[in-house]
């Protein structure tokens, strides 16, 4: 038991330290979006979201178009 109340206690500190210590998280996770989405770069998080929303819509089609053609091309 002892083992468990340990490994609690390591979990909070991190997890403590964490919400402490990144102020920038969430620019950082911003540009990692940034670089993720194409022609993304250096937009406003407005237009980062809807460019975003726009890719992976635009990536769905493509798989269904892909899924449509194996499917006709199978053996």
């Amino acid at each position: 038991m002892p083992c468990r109340d340990l490994s609690k206690k390591m979990r909070w500190r991190r997890r403590r330290r964490q919400e402490r210590g990144h102020g920038g998280a969430v620019e950082k996770k911003m540009k990692k979006l940034q670089r993720l989405v194409p022609g993304a770069t250096g937009l406003n998080p407005d237009r980062l979201f809807l460019r975003t929303a726009e890719h992976i819509l635009q990536l769905r089609l493509q798989v269904n178009v892909l899924q449509a053609l194996a499917n006709i091309y199978k053996p």
